[in-house]
């Protein structure tokens, strides 16, 4: 065998062995949240808690459904503010400086609906799904090492895992989104992780952006609840109210 077949081997046999590792800890990661058969028994969550932002507090609730509607909403002076997706459509509400009729998400906002959407996340089913997973080695999370996966996903965007070496639970993602040409960046660790229907989730993230890492918004949740009755429609876009519908008629 010739020298330059030799390193082709080597090339290809190296690519073959970093996709076998990182096959191996995606299903090492969807074993320690309780095994895929638990997890795609899930079709819907409703989660509830808060977030803190500095001095600024807010109530949040989410539900989410099987495979990619999501409502989110939080509660601040007595006004809700909602996010969603209904698996085409991004839309909100955000009635805080009078703004009440419901409005479609700028590109920018879409395409994290449309991240957070994905139901059983992006390492459950990446094949079908369109995305590529590459195993980076070993990296470092506040000290502690950790095992670095990068997600391609079929879009283009671009989302790092970091794996706890000893539960293979994720720690923390960094998110790198590319929209019109700019690049969105994104970050969020996980903690006090818990069962929930026989799935271990999150209780407690930190989020934020890479190039401000002291502005961070720390969430609690409170409460997940697996399983719940609801309706597709809840996560539709509201009609808009006709304003002739509203105007006093003219006396004649």
């Amino acid at each position: 065998m010739g020298y330059v077949a030799r390193i082709a081997l080597a090339i290809a046999f190296a690519g073959l062995l970093s996709a076998q590792t990182a096959e191996e800890l995606v299903n090492k990661n969807l074993t320690a949240h309780g095994g895929i058969e638990k997890v795609k028994a899930l079709h819907s969550l409703r989660m509830t808690g808060k977030l803190q932002q500095g001095t600024f507090t807010a109530q949040l609730s989410l539900d989410s459904m099987a495979p990619d509607l999501v409502r989110q909403s939080f509660t601040l002076m007595g006004m809700t503010g909602i996010s969603a997706y209904d698996g085409t459509i991004g839309w909100r509400i955000m009635p805080f400086g009078g703004r009440k009729d419901p409005e479609m998400l700028g590109e920018d906002d879409l395409r994290g609906m449309q991240d957070d959407a994905d139901f059983y996340g992006h390492l459950a089913d990446y094949k079908e799904k369109g995305n590529a997973i590459e195993y980076l080695g070993h990296d470092t999370v506040d000290g502690d090492d950790a095992y670095r996966l990068k997600v391609t996903l079929k879009n283009g965007d671009i989302v790092y895992y970091y794996l706890d070496p000893e539960t293979f639970l994720e720690i923390r993602t960094e998110s790198t989104q590319f929209i019109h040409g700019s690049v969105k960046e994104s970050f969020s660790e996980m903690g006090s992780y818990k069962l929930v229907n026989g799935v271990y989730f999150p209780f407690a993230l930190e989020q934020g952006n890479p190039r401000s890492p002291g502005d961070t918004a720390k969430i609690t949740i409170d409460k997940i609840e697996a399983n719940v009755s609801m309706d597709p429609a809840e996560f539709k876009m509201p009609a808009v109210a006709s304003t002739s519908s509203t105007q006093p008629k003219k006396e004649l």
